[in-house]
């Protein structure tokens, strides 16, 4: 647990250092081309993941917004053999955008009812 914490952490950070957060093409280009690896999938790897990534985000010296958490953790869990996706929504009033991953179209770590919420506009 405590290396896949360590992996959140640089994962955040590396997406601070790319300046991921403001330049959302060249995020997006890193996310959609991040490779699934081909390794036996452990049946708790999702739940532990999500459980590194958001010990991560405590631990982080800044405040880890909802693109930065989704990205790291789409790419934490292809590093593990999840065919995860990142999506990113909207809602029109009040306007809000939100990213979130997704295994197998089920949203993780995030409420369940996400998609009543926010209108998909992206999938990587």
């Amino acid at each position: 647990m405590k290396l896949i914490t360590l992996k959140a952490l640089l994962g955040l950070l590396i997406f601070d250092l790319r300046g991921f957060s403001r330049n959302f093409s060249k995020m997006h280009d890193v996310v959609s081309h991040w490779p699934v690896r081909s390794l036996p999938i452990d049946a708790n790897i999702v739940h532990q993941i999500c459980d590194a990534v958001n010990y991560a985000c405590v631990w982080y010296p800044k405040r880890v917004l909802c693109l930065q958490r989704s990205a790291v953790t789409t790419c934490l869990l292809r590093d593990c053999g999840v065919a995860a996706k990142m999506v990113m929504g909207a809602q029109d009033l009040p306007f809000k955008a939100h990213a979130w991953t997704e295994v197998d179209g089920q949203p993780i770590n995030e409420r369940r009812d996400i998609r009543k919420v926010y209108s998909e506009l992206e999938r990587c």
